[in-house]
């Protein structure tokens, strides 16, 4: 992910990284019915970014499934994810992050559903694999089919619209 956040910092691109933030009793945790052990506790180092990755200063954080009672695998539900793309006229999203079963699937959905162009980050994405096979990009259905995928390579970002490269964790 580090090489995209240079690329993009150097280029002057908008950067957004995106984090589950949950209460200590939120509902996808065992303890209270769900399926996963506790993770991104809010305010605890589980919580926290890598050290390791550069985020620019002043990157935008979006926390996500930050309520007891509700679930969000993707960015944008219950978020101003979509309000903040719009309000800078970003078209096309460079995503890549962890989930890739889970949380950048359901981002990558949406943001396709919401009319981005949405490239998925191959070389930037770790799934979990619940089930073997499940982190494979595009085999969730034809919807995630047509997002596009993306080695970095210099010079090779599309030229046109505006850009977002989003951490998703």
């Amino acid at each position: 992910m580090n090489k995209y956040l240079i690329l993009f910092t150097e280029l002057s691109l908008s950067v957004f990284a995106t984090r589950d933030w949950h209460p200590a009793n939120h509902c996808s945790f065992v303890e209270q019915g769900g399926p996963w052990p506790p993770h991104c506790v809010a305010g605890t180092p589980g919580a926290a970014f890598v050290q390791e990755l550069l985020l620019p200063a002043a990157v935008p954080i979006i926390s996500k499934a930050v309520t007891p009672e509700k679930e969000s695998y993707s960015d944008f539900a219950d978020t101003d994810l979509d309000k903040q793309l719009h309000s800078l006229g970003i078209k096309r999203l460079f995503i890549g992050g962890l989930v890739t079963d889970y949380c950048v699937l359901s981002t990558v959905l949406d943001g396709l559903r919401n009319g981005y162009t949405v490239f998925l980050l191959l070389d930037a994405i770790l799934a979990v694999d619940v089930k073997p096979g499940d982190g494979e990009p595009g085999d969730r259905g034809n919807e995630a089919a047509r997002g596009r995928t993306f080695n970095l390579c210099h010079g090779c970002l599309p030229d046109g619209d505006r850009y977002s490269a989003t951490y998703v964790r």
